[in-house]
């Protein structure tokens, strides 16, 4: 018998699942959080002292001097972005993805796709962190996230009981691809080419679920954007030709659709 969506254990096990993982990555936040001026291969390799800073998952700093990321506290040594004060520590990164996995399992239940969400939904909220603290999404976590999409989606549509539709995915992550990069094109200083690499894995998972689904979670992601930012306007902090990250807001709209999706399938 298939479980209801709202299955206690299920949205207790993604939960600890999420938390799990959402701890371990502290230092990937910390090693991607490179401002552009600064990225070397499109993450940060040695401390401020020159020592190498090995393995991606974990407690962030360097074991050797001590060093600690923006967010370990006061006696941090490594240099922070403006928007560091704003990026989740450790808990909150635990915190944060388990939210994000139990509301997916909420909303799937056992369709064979949620463990999709879930192996994906770590990476959407190491995005969201990198972002948020110095407005860039690195090639290296961006275009390996759209391929891994589509291609954990693929065995999904062959299981029985999937709500979704493998060619939609590709040729949604094609569409929303194509879409954002005339929006880059018609205005670079608006629309980065990170969030256009990011586009490809939004289309792809929001397209699982049909098109409606990909309106919809684009429309989110613009809505709360177009809010943040003018937000950020009516207090004074933000003009005309402020840049914001928006790819945490991308994020925030491909989870919305997926939720409404799933849930609708």
């Amino acid at each position: 018998m298939t479980a209801p969506p709202g299955d206690l254990t299920l949205i207790t096990v993604a939960a600890l699942w999420g938390a799990g993982v959402g701890a371990l990555l502290p230092r990937a936040v910390h090693r991607f959080s490179v401002p552009w001026e600064e990225r070397d291969g499109g993450w940060r390799s040695t401390c401020p002292d020159g020592h190498p800073i090995r393995g991606w998952l974990g407690r962030a700093g360097c074991r050797h001097c001590a060093e600690r990321a923006p967010d370990a506290g006061p006696e941090s040594t490594a240099p922070a972005s403006p928007t560091a004060s704003r990026a989740p520590g450790g808990v909150g990164l635990a915190l944060g993805t388990a939210v994000v996995c139990a509301a997916l399992a909420g909303a799937t239940g056992v369709r064979p796709e949620l463990v999709v969400w879930l192996l994906l939904a770590p990476a959407g909220v190491l995005l969201a962190a990198v972002d948020l603290r110095v407005r860039r999404l690195p090639d290296p976590l961006t275009l390996p996230l759209a391929a891994a999409a589509l291609v954990t989606l693929g065995p999904a549509a062959l299981l029985p009981e999937h709500a979704g539709d493998w060619t939609t995915a590709l040729l949604g992550a094609l569409a929303l691809g194509a879409g954002f990069l005339v929006l880059h094109l018609v205005n670079p200083g608006g629309m980065a080419y990170g969030d256009v690499k990011l586009a490809l894995s939004m289309g792809a998972v929001l397209g699982w679920y049909g098109w409606a689904t990909v309106m919809l979670g684009t429309f989110a992601a613009f809505s709360l954007g177009a809010l943040y930012g003018g937000a950020l306007a009516v207090v004074g902090r933000a003009g005309r030709k402020t840049m914001i990250a928006f790819g945490p807001f991308m994020l925030a709209g491909t989870f919305a659709g997926l939720l409404i999706g799933a849930y609708a399938a």
